[in-house]
């Protein structure tokens, strides 16, 4: 039997083969092989197409200088990250590899995410931060305000910096008779932050009042300025009792000694700016203030001219005796009022008393006796003797005449 006829032959299978695969019976194949295999996987690479629907979920590609992946975090496991990914971050994702049938594809489902380098850096600032903030240290109700016109200036920096030259030079250009003391610390690398921390401190013992502190350094990357985010830094500045002013980096670098520092400067020079006045604007304000000062006096007195004036043209004034004058001329009217009608009350009272005393006289019993009358009365008790059987034989009387009295008996009454 040749080739053809074992081809035409329905009995014939012919030589042994492989089983044929459906596309969706190899995707699944390998689907259910590669998540058997690498259930859990590291991988380090760089964020890049991010995209976030309404739906919560992340989906991004990981890549690296050699190959891609795509990758996807879903909703759950993004709202537990906090971490605000970006185009750019480099991360380190654990998770399990995933084939999607439908594109043929495999993705790396993420369920958790480190950020790398200075991404783990602003992770740990962001999560200090919180911290802080739920504690109240950044509070704007808590900031002091800087003395006008300090005599003394504290400031905690590297002494070899550029941030000390460009405060000290912008200080001596602005104002002068203020003392500055340099408290030298490293402000950068290990052990930096303990050492602003203990100089903080031990400025806030001295003996020597200081006025107001700064704490600063140049600019740099985060690393560079990492020292003053640290927690022990932060609370160093929030215990002080001295204002403190926080000068760290350029106007772009927002550290946590910023925020918890009475006043920010974006610079050192801008340090000097804030902590005393400009001699110019004091002198500016000095003269702007003896000019109002001398226009007011002015105004006072042109005022006052006014109403003496005014004053002056007034009668009481201009003639000032007229009304003493007017005064004692009524005094002496009431005098002579008062002389007119005591002598007129005292003629009455006499006239009156005159015609009461001859009343009286009238009534007296001395006119009756005038008249030829007596008056008898009882010689022991003295009592007046009305009735003649009132009388005892033997009994004594007296008789009151118009002049003199006598003494009788009584010898015989009838």
């Amino acid at each position: 039997m040749d080739a053809h006829e074992k081809i035409a032959d329905p009995g014939y299978s012919g030589p042994s083969t492989p089983p044929v695969l459906s596309v969706g019976q190899l995707t699944f194949l390998v689907k259910d092989l590669l998540e058997a295999a690498l259930p859990t996987v590291w991988v380090s690479g760089e964020i890049s197409n991010l995209s976030r629907p309404q739906s919560g979920h992340y989906y991004f590609t990981l890549k690296d200088e050699d190959a891609q992946i795509r990758a996807v975090v879903w909703r759950t496991t993004a709202q537990r990250m906090k971490v605000d990914l970006q185009d750019g971050m480099d991360v380190i994702c654990e998770g399990g590899l995933e084939v999607y049938p439908p594109r043929g594809s495999y993705q790396l489902v993420v369920r958790e995410l480190h950020l790398k380098g200075v991404g783990a850096l602003e992770q740990k600032l962001r999560r200090l931060h919180e911290k802080l903030k739920v504690e109240g240290l950044f509070d704007p109700a808590r900031k002091r305000t800087l003395p006008m016109f300090p005599r003394r200036i504290a400031f905690v920096t590297s002494p070899t910096g550029a941030a000390i030259r460009d405060f000290l030079e912008s200080l001596r250009h602005r104002w002068h008779g203020v003392c500055v003391l340099i408290v030298p610390v490293r402000v950068q690398g290990p052990g930096a932050a303990e050492e602003i921390a203990a100089a903080i401190a031990q400025v806030n013992r001295l003996a020597a009042p200081i006025d107001t502190l700064v704490v600063g350094r140049g600019g740099g990357s985060l690393e560079d300025l990492w020292a003053f985010n640290e927690e022990v830094v932060v609370r160093a500045i929030h215990a002080s009792r001295i204002p403190v002013v926080s000068a760290v980096g350029h106007e772009i670098d927002v550290t946590l000694s910023d925020l918890v520092a009475d006043v920010r400067a974006l610079t050192p020079t801008d340090a000097a700016q804030r902590v005393v006045p400009a001699a110019d604007d004091v002198k500016a304000a000095l003269a702007d203030v003896a000019r109002r000062m001398q226009h007011a006096l002015r105004r006072r007195c042109v005022e006052g001219r006014s109403r003496l004036e005014a004053l002056s043209a007034r009668r009481p004034l201009r003639r000032p005796f007229d009304l003493v004058h007017d005064l004692s001329r009524r005094i002496d009217e009431f005098d002579g009022r008062l002389r007119r009608s005591a002598r007129q009350q005292l003629q009455t009272s006499v006239h009156r008393i005159e015609s009461l005393a001859a009343q009286l006289e009238s009534l007296s019993p001395l006119a009756v006796l005038a008249r030829g009358y007596s008056v008898t009365t009882r010689a022991t008790d003295g009592q007046i003797v009305r009735n003649a059987t009132e009388l005892q034989d033997g009994e004594q009387i007296v008789s009151r005449f118009h002049e003199g009295q006598a003494v009788s008996r009584i010898e015989r009454q009838s």
